[in-house]
């Protein structure tokens, strides 16, 4: 399967770089994400196409720098279809008209066909796309090389999902990933691996803090991301709140109005 990656050039505090999207030419022309629109994605997705149409947009789920650049895409291809998981209420926000992807559906896309895996955790609409042919798991938010991936608790994220979904791709063995940030991924089980560690340690730390007194998500906050940049609190909240809900989930936790402690 040829791949081309188009770049959304959209970087940022939450995007890094940008997002990578990805153009799969051939009988069925396929881009694996919208980005945000911007002209010069616009562009460089117009050349990676050449004289073809493009059939159809596969969006791995609705977060904005995936989902925002669907209607410009839309209005210089009329014709392509958009296609994602549903989360409605997001789903609303964009006026395209969305066609439903079910997990484990297998799509024609480029010169082969993709596997929908989904991965929620990360959001409730999550998917990855596996070539199953060729061993590449498109693999979108799930893992970003060289960082960590935000559970925002408080819109639709589930750290108890997130897991799960790591531990799906690890038995789905893919030989590379290729993330929707960062660099292609060539030992997808080690990066695996260490996500699952990292956050098992993350449990161990905020178990600790809250043994230790620290009742209020932002008071784990400060105990546990030393340095942390003003922009970036809000999201080290969220995830400190997936994993407070998670350990509620188990039993291990509990709250009462902004307060947490070892139940």
């Amino acid at each position: 399967m040829q791949i081309i990656r188009i770049p959304g050039f959209n970087p940022g505090p939450m995007t890094g770089a940008g997002n990578n999207t990805y153009l799969l030419p051939g009988r069925t022309p396929t881009l694996l994400d919208a980005a945000t629109g911007e002209a010069a994605h616009l562009s460089a997705l117009a050349e990676g196409l050449g004289p073809d149409r493009l059939v159809q947009v596969l969006v791995t789920h609705a977060h904005q720098d995936h989902a925002d650049g669907s209607e410009p895409i839309a209005a210089r291809w009329p014709d392509a279809a958009f296609r994602k998981m549903p989360w409605p209420e997001r789903d609303r926000a964009h006026e395209v008209a969305w066609q439903p992807i079910a997990d484990d559906e297998l799509i024609p896309a480029g010169d082969g066909a993709l596997r929908a895996v989904h991965t929620p955790g990360h959001a409730p609409d999550h998917l990855c796309f596996f070539d199953e042919a060729g061993g590449t798991l498109f693999s979108a938010d799930l893992v970003v090389p060289g960082t960590t991936v935000v559970i925002p608790a408080s819109h639709g994220g589930s750290l108890s999902q997130y897991l799960a979904s790591l531990r799906r791709v690890q038995a789905l063995a893919p030989a590379r990933m290729l993330p929707a940030h960062g660099e292609p991924i060539d030992d997808p089980q080690a990066i695996l691996r260490e996500y699952i560690e990292h956050r098992q340690r993350r449990e161990e730390q905020i178990v600790a803090a809250l043994r230790a007194g620290a009742g209020r998500p932002e008071d784990i906050v400060d105990r546990l991301y030393d340095g942390l940049a003003p922009a970036l609190r809000g999201m080290a909240r969220e995830s400190v709140v997936a994993h407070l809900i998670k350990l509620a989930e188990e039993g291990r936790a509990r709250s009462e109005g902004p307060e947490w402690e070892i139940a």
